[in-house]
């Protein structure tokens, strides 16, 4: 076998094991790129009448979360799925909701709103079936949303955590994406049942404009924690 023939067959033999063994060799033939889609479930809420500008700027845009874990190279894109999330939480929350890419253009465009809010993610952490009690996913995002008034001054902040798990037999990627999923869904949960009890919901309903801070605003048991717990019908190890 000549050295050009060697260098060949080495090249079928990596691009062979590419295709044909993705799930064996995820780590090893590129990063594992993970894009959640999320439709929020319809909420039976009665919008509080108010009007909310919401800024989702480029970099909430653009976020994503990389890690490597067990020589996998995960890439978990969170970004533009996050900005569709708080968009439709908001719009569902209340009855005008104007979206801006930066705080600055919000402000500039404020007119006559009651209130700014801007959304971040502060976290996102996962564990695989091999690291949990019962071999499922588990994932973990933690949103802070900033609340400003028209003119950009700083109000309050809203920390808020969703927590999802999967049992998916479709394989790691698929696992993730449907924990994160979970997760993204339980933070709309939370947020669209526990608003309208917050102080702040009140005062926007009586057209107030928002521009100094009430204490509290935004009160502790719309971050409450809550534990992950295995997917039914998954039983925990003995």
């Amino acid at each position: 076998m000549t050295p050009r023939t060697t260098v060949s067959s080495a090249i079928v033999l990596l691009t062979l094991g590419c295709v044909l063994t993705p799930l064996l060799l995820l780590g090893g033939c590129g990063p594992t790129i993970v894009k959640p889609e999320y439709q929020m479930p319809r909420a039976l809420i009665v919008p509080v009448n108010a009007r909310v500008g919401l800024v989702l700027d480029n970099e909430l845009r653009a976020w994503r979360h990389e890690e490597t874990r067990a020589g996998t190279d995960w890439k978990v894109e969170l970004g533009a799925v996050t900005a569709r999330m708080w968009e439709g939480m908001l719009k569902t929350s209340f009855t005008e909701v104007h979206v801006f890419r930066s705080l600055d253009e919000a402000i500039a465009g404020s007119g006559n709103l009651q209130i700014l809010a801007q959304p971040r993610i502060e976290q996102f952490s996962f564990a695989t079936d091999r690291e949990t009690v019962g071999g499922y996913w588990a994932a973990t995002i933690r949103y802070r949303l900033g609340v400003f008034s028209p003119t950009g001054q700083p109000v309050d902040s809203l920390t808020l955590t969703g927590y999802g798990s999967s049992f998916d037999e479709g394989g790691p990627k698929s696992s993730l994406d449907h924990a994160a999923r979970a997760a993204m869904r339980d933070t709309s949960a939370k947020f669209l049942v526990q608003l309208p009890r917050q102080p702040i919901a009140a005062r926007l309903a009586t057209g107030a404009v928002i521009d100094v801070p009430t204490a509290p605003m935004l009160t502790a048991d719309v971050i409450e924690a809550v534990p992950i717990n295995p997917p039914q019908g998954i039983r925990s190890a003995p």
